[in-house]
């Protein structure tokens, strides 16, 4: 018989197959067990507990395991094993909130219940009934758990069961969340979270204006909410706008960041466009006078309603695109590997994510090409305006690419810019699903793809943005707690302390050293980022127009693209003034946006490769690929031992290592030209012998486990199950 997948070798597999199933096995009671306790974090409480419980591998159907102690605490649902482990301890990537065996409660998405030899998803109804024999947590972050229930008393099963069904899926209130029962003293290393600015002064506006030269007017009539509820404490608006409090509901433009030519990008939170009520129309007209009075009467709206997916839609894509990842044992695994492919395109997140990378292109084509001020604009202005905001500036600034930048981006555009992370991931698990959304997720997956495409244009490493996307659903830190700045500021009033003087204060999730050690958080940074040389100092000239060009007929700047039908333009005269207006909005036909999105990525791609100037995706079917690292991190059959990009990661380290080496000998042979040679903080560090990683490091660490045969997947559905193999051989002899 052949030795499928193998090359003829031995398996390392052992042949003896037990038929007794851990059921079956009788626990010796009378065996005294040391109890064991979790390590608690500050303000964590312990709900309830129950021993022996049976935590299921997920390599097969074999049903192995470990038994231990599964905790329900405030903070998270968490297991300790019987058997002593040193792979937690040895970890050089170790999460100090919670580990690989640890839940938290907000990243709690379903649990499923085993009734029967059936699979049943846990409602409020079914915890008052039979309990479950096993219990199948699937978590945001994609980690999938089994317990095996059958082994407890029956009356620690009832408390661990509802404990968990009721402390992870019940709604609750804000003030149940863990952050404002964390107690948690600030980190002495405070350096990074002062270095990311928060936008929640107004000289951090002002900086901001400062860096970008931008010619607009810092808002703070807002300081005290008096203009409005929804708006952040302070915001940037076009200079034209004047009497704020006349315009209270209405909307207004938000300066987002403005180009080196002087044209801006701005969003805002109008209606419909369709409405044809006087008030608004006048409204609208006036805001967008304002935005085309920044820089040459020129403007170009679009509203992303109109042309991207709704929310509602974002949330039934993703939806289906992760169930493809939640997998509950290796046979489920194979058996949906047949129509894997097939079926994430049928999601349509992947062309929900293509769809915002080429409307971000479009804003930075007419903001970079066509010097022309742009506006979007949605019904909230805090969702796909987020998105595509913060897209077409990492595109067009280098400073959003370095991991400080970066930070300071979604601080500005998403935090203070009050961005619904309460509503949209859901954290009190409300039963009002319209709200729920994972836009941000949506925003990290382009960037990735971006990160994918253009490695050396980012100083941070997908591994930053993985633990990123798992840090929404830590409940300690108030980055992501909120539905706006007013929200925020409100809560953090009435939870604090009567003895405390001022409001309560959480850590941000920019803290990094709150969750890693500072070898961890070497992995956030990449080390194939192109970092800028740093040259003598050059003046550098404004880019300033032709003066007649504000007194004339419009010219170059004011010409119709040569792609006909892609903006459809109105032109108007100001009152009073001698000057011209020129105000179009996205109106083409999906092909022709194509067409011209295309030509100019071409335009861009002939031009020297420069990685800290504009910066444009691929948008070709076969270019957005699926971000490998956080949705499969978990699936043991798609490890790669040795292999993967940790391999290449573990060898380009190995190479910076020696040229480090050789600098420094350089700088011992002449140290008078030491201090000019290399400033840049070395963040070299050793991931290990690459044969001993796994392709899912640093997240998932190799351990021992069954694969089954690489043949091709059509013949593996045949050749599924064990049983069939052995029988077919015996009938062969």
């Amino acid at each position: 018989m052949l030795s499928l997948g193998t090359g003829g070798a031995k398996s390392s597999k052992p042949s003896f197959v037990s038929y007794v199933t851990p059921e079956e096995i009788k626990l010796d009671k009378d065996l005294p067990k040391k109890e064991k306790h979790p390590d608690l974090l500050p303000g964590e409480v312990v709900f309830c507990s129950a021993n022996p419980i049976l935590k299921y591998t997920q390599d097969d159907l074999s049903q192995r395991g470990v038994f231990g102690t599964l905790f329900c605490t405030n903070f998270r649902v968490t297991f300790l094993s019987d058997e002593l482990t040193l792979e937690e301890t040895s970890k050089t990537f170790k999460n100090k909130l919670y580990g690989e065996n640890d839940i938290p409660l907000m990243c709690v998405d379903h649990i499923y219940g085993v009734y029967d030899e059936k699979r049943k998803l846990i409602t409020g109804s079914l915890v008052k009934n039979k309990y479950p024999s096993k219990i199948i947590i699937h978590c945001k972050d994609l980690r999938v758990f089994q317990f095996c229930l059958t082994f407890t008393k029956e009356e620690d099963t009832k408390k661990i069961f509802q404990g968990i069904a009721h402390h992870c899926l019940e709604e609750k209130s804000l003030k149940c969340i863990f952050a404002f029962s964390y107690a948690g003293t600030p980190s002495p290393e405070m350096q990074r979270k002062r270095e990311t600015i928060m936008f929640e002064s107004p000289e951090d506006w002002t900086q901001e204006m400062k860096r970008t030269k931008a010619k607009c007017r810092l808002v703070t009539e807002n300081e005290n909410f008096e203009l409005s509820q929804r708006l952040p404490k302070y915001f940037v608006i076009p200079s034209a706008l004047e009497d704020l409090f006349s315009y209270q509901e209405k909307g207004l433009p938000i300066w987002c960041w403005s180009h080196h030519s002087g044209c801006a990008l701005f969003k805002a939170s109008f209606p419909p466009m369709t409405q044809e009520e006087g008030d608004f129309q006048m409204h609208l007209d006036t805001m967008i006078n304002a935005v085309a009075h920044n820089y040459l009467y020129s403007v170009k709206t679009e509203d992303l309603s109109e042309s991207l997916p709704t929310i509602l839609d974002i949330q039934q894509s993703y939806n289906k695109f992760k169930q493809f990842f939640l997998i509950d044992n290796s046979t489920e695994f194979w058996l949906s590997d047949v129509k894997w492919f097939s079926s994430l395109e049928s999601s349509g997140w992947l062309d929900i994510i293509r769809q915002c990378l080429h409307k971000a292109v479009e804003v930075v084509e007419c903001i970079d090409k066509d010097n022309t001020n742009v506006l979007v604009t949605e019904e909230e202005g805090t969702d796909l305006c987020c998105v595509i905001s913060s897209l077409a500036q990492i595109m067009l600034d280098p400073y959003y690419r370095t991991l400080m930048g970066f930070q300071s981006l979604v601080q500005k555009e998403w935090v203070a810019g009050c961005h619904a992370f309460l509503d949209r991931c859901n954290h009190l698990h409300q039963k009002d699903k319209e709200c729920h959304s994972p836009v941000f997720l949506l925003f990290l997956e382009c960037v990735w793809q971006l990160v994918h495409q253009h490695s050396p244009a980012f100083q941070f490493s997908e591994t930053y943005l993985t633990v990123l996307s798992d840090s929404v659903h830590v409940p300690v830190f108030s980055t992501f707690l909120f539905n706006s700045a007013h929200h925020r500021e409100s809560v953090m009033k009435a939870e604090s302390p009567p003895a405390q003087s001022g409001t309560l204060s959480c850590p941000t999730v920019w803290d990094w050293s709150v969750q890693f050690d500072s070898k961890a958080q070497n992995f956030f940074f990449n080390p194939l980022y192109s970092e800028k040389v740093k040259h003598e100092k050059t003046v550098r000239k404004p880019h300033k127009p032709k003066h007649q060009r504000q007194l004339s007929l419009p010219s170059s700047a004011f010409k119709t693209p040569p792609k006909k039908g892609f903006f459809k333009e109105e032109t108007d005269s100001l009152k009073k003034m001698l000057r011209v207006k020129r105000i179009s909005r996205w109106m083409g036909s999906p092909d022709s946006l194509v067409a011209a999105t295309r030509e100019f990525y071409e335009s861009w791609q002939q031009r020297p490769l420069d990685y800290h100037g504009l910066l444009l995706p691929c948008l070709d079917g076969p270019a957005v690929h699926v971000w490998m690292q956080r949705y499969v991190r978990w699936i043991p059959e798609v490890h790669i031992q040795g292999g993967g990009s940790m391999a290449v990661m573990t060898k380009l380290m190995e190479l910076l290592s020696q040229v480090q080496d050789l600098k420094n000998l350089l700088e011992q042979r002449d140290a008078s030209q030491a201090a000019k040679f290399d400033h840049r903080p070395h963040r070299l560090f050793s991931f290990g012998s690459s044969g001993r990683l796994s392709s899912s490091f640093p997240f998932a660490y190799s351990r021992n486990r069954s694969f089954k045969p690489i043949i091709p997947t059509g013949l593996m559905q045949s050749l599924m199950v064990t049983d069939n193999l052995s029988s077919q051989e015996d009938e062969a002899s």
